[in-house]
């Protein structure tokens, strides 16, 4: 059976822009969140989110592709560019057929639509970019990427809302493991760091109206009021174990399983009863060939969100009993949630956690709600040397569930 391992990876996000100085930052437990400062948020209530303030298209990407691209795709092509330095696949090591990329986003172009629609009502539908469709659609991220490296196996994308990212991974890996291909590029970007996307959510009452960037985003804590909205973007390498080991590739963790389910239950709101979602763990720790008790850790989806971090606690309690040991944190506290990125940056912080022998504390948690009686991560459980196994969940607007599990590369 193919086994499939992680052999790059790239990150774009709130609280680090490069893959080293996101994982380092996360792990010293620092906040991303902060005032907004691209336009005027009052009016909507909201005054903070995942802003990432030090990003400059030009110096990766370059000036004359960064303008026919929106941010979302900028974003990725960034982080899918450092994952496959990372991984130092080239064209001499790895047929262009035998690689492929399937890469998400939540919203897409949402900057290039609000735009886009403003200069169509100031000045006419004749003033409308010939750019506006090519930069908006919500494909162009894995479609950049793609033309960008010349990868010619499958080419497609994932839009399951905040359960892009991870879906994106467990459709690569899924490429990989049936021998479809060799390498997958995949991952999740999001841009939705806007008037009307951060107008539309709060309408949603799916904001925290917290002013202070360190109580905004309070994942399983009593006083949690709603999610900080992000933004980003992170690639991981798949690859074929067979092939990275050929071409003496340094390996970073492997994919051991996959799971995904639909609550079928509202477009909003997730299954109180959990039972969706503790199916798609279930399904990813089966095909990792384990048994629940052997997962150390689990990033959680935990977005601060009255009904996600009650029913996802209830979830997990159904896998792995109300008295597990399984340790348990979002970090979400510090990036705030960045939708169909969300999936992507966690998978990242995930391995980054089995490679280091260090959990990510679950940072926003003051007073931890009785409903969500999860083992949280701490600076005094932190601690996992001994951990081989770790799953990442992510669970999206339209009731889907997504859940990677991974193991330690030894």
């Amino acid at each position: 059976m193919t086994r499939v391992v992680i052999t790059g990876m790239g990150a774009v996000a709130p609280n680090g822009n490069g893959i080293q100085e996101f994982i380092s930052n996360s792990f010293a437990g620092k906040v991303g969140i902060k005032a907004i400062k691209k336009f005027d948020a009052k009016p909507t209530g909201i005054t903070v989110a995942g802003e990432i303030d030090d990003f400059d298209p030009n110096d990766v990407i370059g000036r004359k592709a960064a303008r026919r691209m929106d941010l979302y795709s900028q974003y990725a092509l960034q982080s899918a560019i450092e994952a496959m330095e990372m991984a130092e696949i080239n064209e001499i090591n790895t047929k262009p057929v035998d690689m492929g990329v399937i890469y998400g986003s939540g919203i897409g172009g949402l900057t290039t639509i609000q735009e886009q629609i403003i200069k169509m009502h100031d000045k006419g539908p004749r003033r409308v970019s010939p750019m506006f469709v090519p930069m908006s659609i919500a494909n162009m991220a894995a479609g950049n990427i793609s033309i960008h490296f010349n990868a010619q196996n499958i080419c497609t994308s994932i839009v399951t809302a905040c359960a892009t990212g991870t879906n994106a991974i467990g459709e690569a890996f899924r490429q990989v493991k049936a021998g479809r291909a060799k390498v997958m590029i995949a991952g999740g970007s999001e841009a939705s760091v806007n008037e009307i996307g951060i107008a539309g959510f709060a309408a949603l009452t799916a904001l925290s109206q917290a002013t202070d960037p360190l109580k905004a985003s309070l994942p399983f804590d009593k006083a949690r009021q709603g999610f900080v909205l992000g933004e980003g973007g992170a690639t991981l390498v798949l690859e074929e174990l067979e092939h990275a080991q050929k071409r003496g590739a340094n390996i970073l963790g492997e994919i051991v399983g996959y799971g995904a389910t639909s609550d079928a239950y509202h477009i909003t709101s997730p299954d109180p009863t959990g039972a969706g979602a503790a199916r798609a763990m279930e399904l990813a720790i089966k095909e990792a060939g384990i048994s629940p008790n052997e997962i150390s850790y689990i990033n959680a989806h935990g977005t601060a969100t009255h009904a996600n971090d009650e029913g996802e606690s209830k979830a997990i309690n159904q896998v792995f009993g109300s008295d597990s040991n399984v340790r348990v944190s979002s970090t979400k506290g510090m990036t705030g949630h960045l939708l169909g990125a969300a999936g992507a940056i966690e998978a990242v912080l995930t391995v980054a956690a089995l490679q280091k022998g260090q959990l990510p504390l679950n940072i926003g948690c003051f007073n931890q709600d009785p409903k969500c009686s999860v083992n949280l991560v701490t600076a005094e459980n932190s601690d996992a040397s001994n951990a081989r196994y770790a799953i990442s969940n992510s669970f999206g607007f339209g009731g889907h569930n997504a859940v990677l599990a991974f193991k330690k590369w030894e």
